[in-house]
């Protein structure tokens, strides 16, 4: 099963965030083989952290708990909330295989909440800028709840309009960037 996972950093806790940098690369070290995407937000701005984006597949949504919730920075104070929810990878690839490689443009998480009919249940026609996308669902799949994309766009406007605007409760944009253990 497919989970997305975003845990969104508490205000001022950059300076934990960095602390704990190598306990959450050697967690993360464990789940390499299910990493369908991973990488930090950053506050458009002034670049500083504002979470951290993780699409894994695991075997069931007792395990996604124990993923999140066990991950040192979130047992740390480092993380506000997260957000978990059951994924479909829709382009069938990991964020390693997107034809544009880990450099070049600027790159964006977008989140479309929602409920009830889902939209957007289709993979857009202009899918080479697509990093990652699918819905996002309830734990046992049934019920459509948004939609996640992480894609390269010239601009937050650009990013956001991979989604059909009017048909969530409330979409949200975030800086990204590929994540993964400094080399």
């Amino acid at each position: 099963m497919e989970f997305f996972c975003y845990h969104r950093d508490r205000p001022d806790s950059l300076a934990l965030r960095m602390e704990m940098g190598e306990q959450h690369w050697s967690y993360m070290d464990r789940y390499a083989s299910e990493m369908i995407a991973r990488g930090p937000t950053f506050s458009g701005a002034d670049g500083v952290p504002t979470g951290s984006v993780h699409i894994v597949d695991l075997a069931d949504p007792a395990a996604a708990r124990a993923f999140v919730f066990d991950e040192p920075g979130y047992q740390a104070g480092v993380y506000r909330d997260v957000l978990l929810r059951r994924w479909h990878n829709m382009l069938g690839r990991t964020m390693w295989d997107f034809p544009g490689g880990r450099t070049g443009g600027d790159r964006f998480l977008v989140l479309g909440l929602g409920s009830g009919k889902a939209t957007d249940d289709t993979v857009p026609d202009d899918r080479d800028e697509l990093i990652a996308y699918g819905p996002l669902l309830s734990d046992d799949g049934s019920r459509w709840l948004g939609t996640a994309a992480l894609i390269r766009a010239p601009d937050p406007k650009a990013a956001r309009a991979v989604l059909t605007s009017d048909r969530y409760a409330d979409i949200e944009v975030h800086s990204w960037q590929f994540g993964g253990r400094p080399s």
